[in-house]
C-alpha cells in the first residue's frame, strides 16, 4: 500500500505539482463547486450580496465550497461561544461538533488567551480561495463549515490567567482562521496594541499583508539587512494591492532602488507612485517585459509574484545573477467571477499544466533562486512572526509604512467585498466593519 501511495504521489506531482492528498482535496472542491453552480443555475440556491443577520453577535461561515450563496451568518448566542483559530488547543476550549471554527468556553479564556470583541476584520484574496475550497491549510486544519479570516482589530473583552493584554485594550491581531466574527478567542502573542493615529479599519488591514510582504523580503535576502551583491532593483507585481503596496513601501524603507511597480489598470498608477515606486508599469497600456527591462537593464535582485501562470516564467527570466523570485499566490490561475462553473475548472486545469518547472541545473548555472510560502501554515513560528511585527510596527510608528487606501464594507455586505477583490480592480485593502465598530 505504501508503494502504491508513493507512486500515486509521484504521478500527481508530475502532472500537477501537488501530492495526492492535495489533489484529492481539489477534486472534492471541484465537485462541491459544480454542485453549487448547478443549484444556483436551477435557482435552488440564491446568491445574495447582503447577509441576513440572525442575532446579536454573529460569525460568518462558509458552509461548503461554492459561491456567495455558501455564506451564512451564524449567531454567537452567549458570551462563552466564540470563533477560534486552528492553533488554539487548550483543553478547556470545547469546539462545537457542527463547526471546528466555533468553540464554547465554559471556564472562560484559557491561560495566555483573550477574547476580543472584533470591530473590524480584513478581506484577503486567500479568503476567496477558502470559499472555493482551494486553500489547503483551511481544509487540512479546519474543514467545512469554516469561519475564514486572518486579520482583526477590536477591544479585549475577557482575558485568561497570565494574559499579556488587559480587558479594555484596543488591539490588532492575527488568527489562523476565525476573524470573520464579532467575538474571537486569540492567543495573546498574536495581539498587539493598535499604533497611535491608526484607525480601527487601518489596523485590521495591517497584519496579513505586512507579514506576507516582510517574509517575502526576508526570503529574497533583503531583510533584516541588504545583501552584499551590487544589484538593488526589485519588481513588484500587483503593486496596488494589499501585499504589493506593503512591498513597495518596505522596499523603499530598506533602500532598494529602483522599485518597479506593476499594475493592470491605469487607475492604479497614481496609488503606486504615492507609495514610493520609482517606476510604474501599466501592463494594460504597455508591454510589461519591455518596460521592466528598460527600468532595470541589469535585471532584478528580487521579483515578487502572486500572479501565477501568466508571469512566473518571464519573472524568472528577468532576474539578475543572485536574484530571487518569491512566489506567494496564483491569481491568474483563478477566475474573477464568484461562481466556479465547469469551464472555469477546465481553465484552471490548463493553467496548472502550463505552470513553469524550474530546472535545478539552471538555478545553479544562472545563480538564481526561487522561493515560495504560505503564512497560514506558520502558526508555530511565534518567534519569527513576533520579530516581523516588531519591525512592522516600528515602520508604522516612524511613518515608513502606511495604509492610505482602505475601503470599508458593513459586515453584512461581506459578499460585496469578495466581489470587489475578485474583480482585480480594487486598490489597497478591503475591510469589513462589525456592529461594534463605533464602540
Amino acid at each position: 500500500m505504501s508503494r502504491l501511495t508513493s507512486r500515486l504521489d509521484d504521478l500527481c506531482v508530475a502532472l500537477t505539482g501537488q501530492d495526492a492528498v492535495v489533489v484529492y482535496h481539489q477534486l472534492q472542491a471541484i465537485a462541491a463547486n459544480v454542485i453549487s453552480w448547478l443549484l444556483v443555475l436551477l435557482r435552488v440556491r440564491v446568491p445574495a450580496l447582503r447577509l441576513g443577520r440572525k442575532g446579536a453577535d454573529s460569525a460568518v461561515l462558509v458552509l461548503s465550497p461554492g459561491g456567495f450563496e455558501r455564506f451564512a451568518l451564524e449567531p454567537l448566542p452567549v458570551e462563552s461561544v466564540v470563533t477560534v483559530g486552528y492553533n488554539v488547543t487548550a483543553p478547556t476550549v470545547e469546539r462545537l461538533p457542527t463547526c471546528n471554527s466555533l468553540a464554547r468556553l465554559p471556564d472562560g479564556p484559557p491561560p495566555g488567551h483573550a477574547i476580543v470583541r472584533i470591530q473590524a476584520f480584513s478581506v484577503n484574496y486567500a479568503d476567496v480561495t477558502i470559499r472555493w475550497g482551494l486553500y489547503e491549510s483551511a481544509i487540512k486544519y479546519v474543514g467545512y463549515p469554516i469561519c475564514p479570516g486572518f486579520d482583526l482589530a477590536g477591544v479585549v473583552e475577557r482575558v485568561g490567567p497570565g494574559a499579556s493584554v488587559q480587558e479594555g485594550d484596543t488591539v490588532v491581531g492575527i488568527t489562523f482562521f476565525g476573524a470573520y466574527s464579532e467575538r474571537v478567542l486569540v492567543p495573546c502573542h498574536q495581539l498587539f496594541a493598535v499604533p497611535k493615529g491608526m484607525s480601527i479599519a487601518q489596523a485590521a488591514a495591517l497584519p496579513s499583508v505586512s507579514g506576507t510582504a516582510l517574509h517575502a523580503l526576508a526570503l529574497a535576502g533583503l531583510w533584516p539587512s541588504l545583501p552584499a551583491s551590487r544589484n538593488r532593483a526589485v519588481l513588484v507585481h500587483s503593486a496596488a494591492g494589499g501585499v504589493g503596496s506593503m512591498l513597495v513601501q518596505m522596499a523603499k524603507a530598506i533602500g532598494c532602488h529602483p522599485i518597479v511597480a506593476v499594475v493592470g489598470a491605469s487607475h492604479k498608477v497614481a496609488a503606486c507612485e504615492a507609495l514610493g515606486a520609482t517606476a510604474v508599469i501599466d501592463k494594460s497600456k504597455e508591454d510589461l517585459w519591455s518596460a521592466a527591462s528598460k527600468a532595470a537593464p541589469g535585471g532584478y535582485c528580487a521579483i515578487f509574484d502572486a500572479n501565477g501562470v501568466q508571469t512566473l516564467a518571464r519573472s524568472y527570466s528577468a532576474l539578475a545573477q543572485t536574484g530571487t523570485l518569491v512566489i506567494y499566490g496564483f491569481h491568474t490561475n483563478l477566475p474573477t467571477s464568484s461562481m466556479l462553473n465547469p469551464l472555469a475548472w477546465v481553465r484552471m486545469l490548463v493553467g496548472i499544466l502550463r505552470m513553469p518547472r524550474f530546472d535545478p541545473m539552471d538555478l545553479v548555472l544562472s545563480s538564481k533562486s526561487v522561493a515560495g510560502f504560505n503564512l497560514s501554515f506558520f502558526a508555530d513560528e511565534t518567534r519569527m512572526v513576533g520579530r516581523y511585527f516588531e519591525q512592522i510596527l516600528a515602520w508604522v510608528e516612524d511613518g515608513s509604512l502606511a495604509l492610505s487606501n482602505v475601503t470599508t464594507f458593513p459586515m453584512d455586505e461581506l459578499p460585496r467585498a469578495h466581489e470587489s477583490i475578485q474583480s482585480g480592480q480594487s486598490i489597497g485593502k478591503l475591510v469589513c466593519l462589525t456592529r461594534h465598530a463605533g464602540d
